[in-house]
């Protein structure tokens, strides 16, 4: 082996070494929420920490499923990711179309006006986005906790930039075979852009999934509050029931886990795809 090629394999293998370390401080702070939701109230800040419960106290989750009305948590949580997320991929997908493909004076201009809002901070927008539901009469409904968040440059953005890699002999070749604007959007656009649309599905969901403050200003009701907030439940001024919060952390994350798992495969594709249009 040539010095060249051993400093490439001492390189790579440097690199294999940074990623091992990364998943790593990753997964020890996941592995600690678990171990920590099968321990004893007693025993989790026990010293020196034990990584293993011993006993092994599943009864947390059944506990801690009935602290709290998780049941509606979830239900309310589900309905309001899965609502946004659809109504994300609807609105940005026929934005995006739009910039991409259709041509109108001044397009352009108005997409670098709407990348703009990106540089928004949200705490800016919060006041005035509170204010119109408050007098929409929207407060504490589901419109109020979904309908602003179906609205995102971001999206638009990243399916656009995709929509530009399609061949437009493709959309040609729709049209001459009938296919109106839409037509064209709804047949050839979309099916080809799976992969982004997954990506972008994937982000929308796990962010409104995880999402706190919004539903915390807009939910005045127990029977209107998702996940996030009703992790509260297990928080007071006098003490916090660690065990039972770690359970109800997991039962939280498993959704989001088993969505990106479904997209991942998606994800790949388009990496794939990128590649072979490079």
């Amino acid at each position: 082996m040539t010095s060249t090629e051993t400093r490439r394999a001492l390189g790579i293998t440097g690199w294999y070494l940074v990623l091992i370390a990364g998943a790593f401080t990753m997964m020890v702070p996941l592995f600690w929420m678990f171990s920590t939701s099968l321990k004893d109230a007693g025993v989790v800040f026990e010293f020196p920490p034990k990584w293993l419960p011993d006993p092994v106290a599943w009864g947390n989750y059944a506990e801690a499923w009935k602290a709290a009305p998780f049941g509606m948590f979830f239900v309310n949580s589900i309905l309001i990711a899965v609502m946004q997320t659809f109504g994300v991929l609807l609105t940005s997908s026929m934005a995006a179309y739009a910039f991409a493909r259709l041509r109108f004076p001044g397009r352009n201009k108005l997409f670098v006006l709407y990348l703009g809002t990106l540089m928004i901070p949200g705490a800016v927008t919060m006041i005035p986005t509170f204010a119109l539901m408050r007098w929409m009469g929207w407060i504490n409904t589901y419109q109020a906790l979904i309908i602003p968040g179906i609205f995102t440059a971001y999206g638009t953005f990243l399916l656009r930039q995709f929509f530009l890699g399609v061949p437009t002999d493709l959309e040609d070749a729709a049209r001459i075979d009938g296919c109106n604007k839409l037509g064209v959007y709804w047949n050839i656009i979309l099916p080809l852009a799976k992969p982004a649309m997954a990506t972008l599905g994937v982000f929308t969901f796990i962010g409104s999934w995880n999402n706190f403050m919004w539903p915390l200003i807009m939910a005045n009701d127990l029977e209107m509050m998702t996940l996030p907030i009703g992790l509260a439940a297990f928080q007071n001024n006098y003490r916090t029931d660690w065990n039972l919060l770690m359970a109800a952390s997991v039962m939280v994350m498993i959704p989001s886990v088993i969505v990106f798992l479904f997209g991942q495969r998606f994800f790949v594709e388009g990496i794939k795809l990128g590649g072979i249009k490079g």
